[in-house]
């Protein structure tokens, strides 16, 4: 367990608990849960070098995965190639809720602590926005680690 570090952070509505960090897997891959407010999600982007996939727990979400539309529910898995354009956004009337596993992580692990803010150990419910994201900062992030976010 790595320790003095934050497991939690929110960022565009979603809640992101940290279950292994790319250094407790050997630099292998990270696993984090998302909980996601109805509406939020992650925007068009891209990124070389990181595999993804997600496996939905609770909730219905809407993947938009190299120009197809893709409808989800529990039980559903989505892998992302490498490389490809991707984003999510639930479409429950309640949060949803699902694990994302990238590997080897470093990229995610960065893009999500930075650009992202810490929250208390025990946090369990999406935080309510006290304002618009600062996207030049979420911007900066991104290029920083080589991901490259699209518009909508």
């Amino acid at each position: 367990m790595v320790e003095n570090r934050p497991r939690i952070y929110h960022l565009l509505g979603n809640l992101l608990t940290f279950h292994a960090f790319p250094e407790e897997t050997g630099n292998k891959y990270t696993v984090v849960e998302i909980k996601a407010a109805p509406g939020a999600g992650a925007p068009p982007n891209h990124h070389a070098g990181e595999d993804e996939c997600f496996f939905i727990l609770e909730g219905r979400f809407e993947f938009f995965l190299d120009g197809e539309t893709i409808q989800t529910g529990p039980g559903d898995f989505i892998k992302v190639p490498d490389g490809a354009v991707h984003a999510f956004s639930c479409t429950s009337e309640t949060p949803g809720r699902m694990i994302c596993v990238n590997a080897p992580g470093l990229m995610h692990d960065t893009f999500f602590t930075e650009a992202g803010d810490a929250m208390p150990d025990g946090t369990t419910e999406v935080p309510k926005p006290d304002g618009p994201p600062d996207i030049p900062a979420i911007m900066a992030v991104a290029n920083k680690v080589g991901m490259t976010i699209l518009a909508p």
